[in-house]
């Protein structure tokens, strides 16, 4: 399936004004998910998951609260997910996860990171054949059959496990994810580096240096909205 994790958009420059847009995100996801499904994370598998993606990523405590006491209160802002979808520079593949509470401001919005890059926004379903959607997880390992087999005795649907250096990725089917966490923790691996559910081209494309700085511009506008949660693409790095 190929380095899922370190090819989609990652590396995030550590400022502080970076670091507030990434807290803003996980709140909204907290908030989002304590007032669906319940702010106790014992029956909110959910929002456990995501606390404790928060509190590796060193979300402050305070943000974390903060979101977890509105979601309680009953009131305040109701987001929807939404996702959009096109073709960038050189031939590339984008598919963008937004939370919203305006979905035609942020369709706008995001509309304009394509067409101010020379990208085309497309009909939902446009480009996600291309990709797949998976839970996917990532810890170190030196026991590659051992992970499998206890993955298949738990009846996860695996998809793929690569291992390079020491480092395990686990790919399962989204509606797996919490069977294969607990099927890990299982055996002794607590220890995850990534657990969440992605977007996963299921080829990379490479392209030009004048695709990839208008490439850079598309993700950089779409990195400073608000609603944006997630971007996945297929560009190789």
């Amino acid at each position: 399936m190929g380095r899922a994790y370190q090819n989609r958009k990652a590396s995030i420059a550590k400022t502080s004004d970076q670091n507030a847009k990434v807290y803003s995100r996980y709140s909204r996801e907290i908030y989002m998910s304590a007032k669906s499904g319940g702010a106790d994370p014992n029956a909110n598998l959910t929002l456990r998951s995501l606390l404790d993606r928060a509190k590796k990523d060193q979300v402050p405590a305070h943000v974390i609260d903060k979101a977890m006491d509105k979601a309680q209160g009953g009131g305040g802002e109701d987001y929807s997910p939404a996702r959009y979808e096109g073709y960038g520079p050189g031939g590339s593949m984008a598919i963008i996860e937004c939370l919203t509470d305006n979905p035609n401001r942020t369709f706008g919005d995001v509309r304009q990171a394509f067409t101010k890059t020379k990208c085309k926004i497309g009909n939902q379903g446009s480009v996600a054949h291309m990709f797949e959607h998976a839970a996917v997880f990532m810890f170190k390992h030196d026991d590659e059959d051992a992970v499998l087999e206890a993955l298949m005795e738990a009846d996860v649907d695996v998809s793929d496990i690569e291992n390079e250096d020491g480092m395990l990725t686990a790919f399962t089917v989204p509606t797996d994810f919490f069977k294969t966490k607990q099927a890990l923790n299982g055996i002794g691996i607590v220890d995850l580096e990534v657990e969440e559910i992605q977007w996963i081209p299921s080829s990379y494309t490479e392209i030009s240096e004048e695709d990839q700085v208008l490439f850079d511009k598309f993700l950089a506008i779409l990195e400073e909205l608000d609603d944006v949660q997630h971007v996945y693409h297929n560009v190789q790095h």
